[in-house]
């Protein structure tokens, strides 16, 4: 792997309290996952991105930190915590955590000590105003479940900002002291190990909040210093950042301006994500071809990553209003699937009816794209969603190991887990779960399996550069390819449903023994790249050529 690991990577997303429970109390915990690790090191995970860890009142899955410095006692010690890293590092698996440093939990003793009285230490450490702000009822997260983003403190006797729900209230970004505190909490983790952080709501951290001002300037300073602390600190350690902003806003977040990638290492493709959504639901990949052609120049270093599931609702707000209902029309007709009025909240094998070669596909597609690909848990076996739980905890459920009762994720009595196991339909543990998959080479795993080994063997796909080749194609069908120092990748992805034949003559004169390195079926010889079949929802990863060149 290159000197950027992170361009080569293959990230797996997970929470820990619904991943493995190790001693029977019904949440999952660090000594639960340490004993999956060799589980992971075969899928081909490079990259174990943690969701939050911290103690928490728990009122919002854990975002709701208590304390930064420690983990949640439900997940085990700080010394489990380091064990976790040893071994994961034993199996060449690095470990990221979230970094949610936008907001607290009100019951944090910062928060607590700040409503206490105008002269505490930790006052100026959140963002208060003396008067209802008149903005208050503008730019909540989650609408239809927050109503403000000011709430009213009798203790404190002030209005308090909170960009999310009332009981995590926002950090003050422009309070020095807040921001040597969040420096310092990245130097804690680093010392223990950890490869880097996920950045929850950048956008939010660095706002520089005005009451009554819904359009508050931000400190994009705060990043370019935030790395280059995190870097003195451990040079290969690396951000990813959830920033869901326009495309003419995402070169700043990189970099300043100069050239210099000099702030976020990695940025989550939301745009890339909202298009892949519309493609595979219209069965047009041109939305695709244009998230290509309008993918803003990266600064070096720069790296996107990109996702089909994540942990949160897929979020549907960068599309217009009718390509956001055909997406709804499609994957989520239903309201019980929908979330915030913008977002889908299940996961993908249902949304695509179980349909093994679509689900196959679509990672496929995911997978070949540029940037660094990321895997939410579960979807390795094509699990599905749980829509009788509140919000996007539909698609938290444990993970399915085994025919054994609670999916084989705890030995607990199952009113006891943190989550009901899906026990029902065509996604109960009963029909989908690892042990079921393990031992048939056919199984969706087993897929998984291959085609990140494949992945893993074509670094032109991360480190490279990627573009739509522009020639005549059948309906439904994209064609791009990836070049880089070690050769060139050529992408066929089917999106329609019909068998289609494809002319890619035009690339002769570059190949070099091109052959099929991962298809979804037979195809027979590449020959000379003039008739090169494709059925419906299919999909040909070809080596055009391979160089000797190295790194």
């Amino acid at each position: 792997m290159g000197d950027r690991w992170y361009s080569e990577a293959v990230v797996y997303c997970l929470d820990v309290d619904t991943y493995a429970d190790s001693d029977g109390d019904g949440v999952g915990d660090f000594r639960g996952l340490i004993g999956r690790l060799d589980y992971l090191a075969r899928l081909g995970v490079t990259c174990l991105w943690l969701n939050p860890i911290h103690p928490s009142p728990n009122q919002d899955d854990g975002y709701d930190a208590t304390d930064f410095y420690n983990v949640d006692p439900r997940l085990g010690t700080l010394g489990d915590f380091a064990e976790l890293l040893h071994q994961a590092q034993n199996r060449g698996i690095r470990v990221i955590i979230d970094l949610v440093v936008n907001h607290t939990s009100d019951q944090h003793p910062w928060f607590q000590s700040a409503r206490s009285s105008p002269d505490s230490p930790y006052r100026d450490w959140y963002v208060w105003a003396d008067h209802a702000p008149a903005d208050r009822h503008q730019g909540m997260v989650f609408p239809g479940e927050q109503h403000e983003t000011w709430t009213y403190d009798r203790t404190a006797k002030a209005w308090y900002y909170h960009r999310f729900y009332e009981f995590q209230p926002d950090l003050n970004i422009e309070n020095p002291k807040v921001r040597a505190e969040i420096k310092k909490i990245t130097s804690f983790w680093l010392q223990l190990g950890v490869s880097g952080f996920r950045m929850d709501a950048v956008p939010f951290i660095i706002e520089q909040t005005e009451p009554g001002n819904p359009n508050a300037p931000k400190d994009f300073d705060f990043l370019t210093d935030l790395r280059q602390h995190v870097q003195w600190r451990r040079g290969d350690a690396v951000l990813l950042a959830e920033a869901n902003v326009e495309p003419d806003q995402l070169p700043v977040y990189f970099g300043d301006g100069s050239g210099s990638g000099n702030r976020i290492h990695m940025l989550f493709d939301f745009m890339l994500n909202g298009r892949l959504m519309l493609a595979l639901a219209r069965e047009d990949p041109e939305t695709i071809v244009d998230a290509l052609r309008d993918t803003p120049k990266l600064p070096t270093g720069g790296q996107w990553a990109t996702f089909l599931r994540n942990h949160d609702e897929i979020d549907l707000s960068r599309l217009t209003a009718d390509q956001r209902n055909d997406v709804l029309a499609k994957f989520g007709p239903d309201e019980s699937m929908q979330l915030y009025g913008r977002g889908i909240r299940r996961r993908l094998a249902p949304m695509l009816g179980n349909d093994r070669r679509h689900i196959e596909l679509a990672y496929a597609l995911q997978f070949s794209l540029r940037g660094t690909p990321v895997l939410r848990y579960g979807e390795e076996i094509g699990m599905g969603e749980n829509l009788a739980l509140d919000g996007r905890n539909a698609i938290r459920t444990p993970m399915q190991w085994s025919y054994k009762e609670n999916a084989g994720f705890s030995t607990a009595d199952p009113e006891k887990l943190i989550r009901p196991v899906i026990d029902q339909g065509d996604f109960g543990y009963q029909k989908v779960n690892v042990t079921a998959q393990r031992g048939d080479s056919k199984s969706l795993l087993a897929w998984f399996e291959r085609m990140i080994r494949t992945l893993r063997e074509a670094p032109e796909i991360g480190s490279g550069s990627t573009s739509h080749i522009d020639v005549p194609m059948p309906a439904g069908v994209l064609a791009h390819r990836a070049d880089g120092p070690t050769g060139t990748m050529v992408f066929l992805h089917n999106l329609g449903t019909e068998d289609v034949e494809v002319d890619l003559s035009t690339l002769a004169a570059e190949a070099d023994l091109p052959i099929d390195v991962l298809t979804d079926r037979g195809y027979g010889d590449v020959g000379k790249l003039d008739r090169l079949k494709l059925g419906g929802h299919g999909y040909r990863w070809i080596r055009l050529c391979r160089s000797t060149a190295s790194y």
